[in-house]
């Protein structure tokens, strides 16, 4: 997955080693936690020596302060491994509905066909279901052996899934309709208090003695 996540961040722009391991941690989000720049590397030399990316030097003048000298390499993909990530793209097993696997691959939806973006739901929709029958069948036959803590992560495990399927049914429809997700510039996000909240009213002077 980590291999699909950098190749498709590298079609986009040449990165840095640092600026690449921000770049994953924006776009795969909770599973950032196990980007390190031990799997980033080693993945990144496997990457090059099948050919998919490659590596130049940058600009000295414009290598951020704070780095060593693994930020003077810049890593850019190549044809091989845009068609790598184009067929990394298509696939659609049971690894895409996995909780890693399937994180990944919704960052790239946008790039992926229609017909791979609907199997890859339908099957995280039918694990996510599977997952929620087997924690209803724990409550419903040892919850009354549980602790209350350990009763109440497996009914928060629950919710989760529940809320879980509910939104791949709305995605699933979307995609069956021709509709996408919301864009960001039609969230309802809090005013940004710098820029649009209402400016303060003018407090009123006193004479200093």
């Amino acid at each position: 997955m980590l291999e699909l996540a950098i190749l498709g961040l590298l079609q986009e722009t040449p990165m840095h080693g640092y600026e690449l391991r921000k770049e994953l941690a924006t776009k795969l989000g909770t599973i950032r936690a196990a980007i390190s720049y031990g799997t980033l590397y080693p993945t990144l030399k496997r990457l090059q020596t099948t050919g998919w990316i490659t590596e130049s030097e940058s600009d000295p003048s414009i290598i951020p302060p704070m780095t060593s000298k693994r930020g003077r390499v810049v890593y850019k993909i190549t044809a091989e491994g845009k068609e790598r990530f184009a067929d990394l793209l298509a696939q659609a097993g049971p690894e895409t509905y996995d909780d890693a696997g399937f994180g990944v691959h919704f960052a790239f939806f946008s790039r992926t066909d229609q017909a791979t973006r609907l199997r890859i739901l339908e099957g995280r929709r039918r694990r996510i279901e599977e997952r929620r029958e087997g924690l209803r069948d724990v409550l419903s036959r040892a919850g009354e052996r549980l602790d209350a803590y350990t009763l109440e992560l497996q009914r928060h495990g629950l919710d989760a899934c529940e809320r879980e399927v509910r939104w791949l049914e709305e995605l699933i429809t979307n995609e069956r309709s021709g509709r996408a997700p919301a864009t960001p510039g039609t969230l309802d996000l809090p005013a940004d208090p710098a820029g649009d909240a209402p400016p303060e009213s003018p407090r009123p002077q006193t004479d200093r003695p």
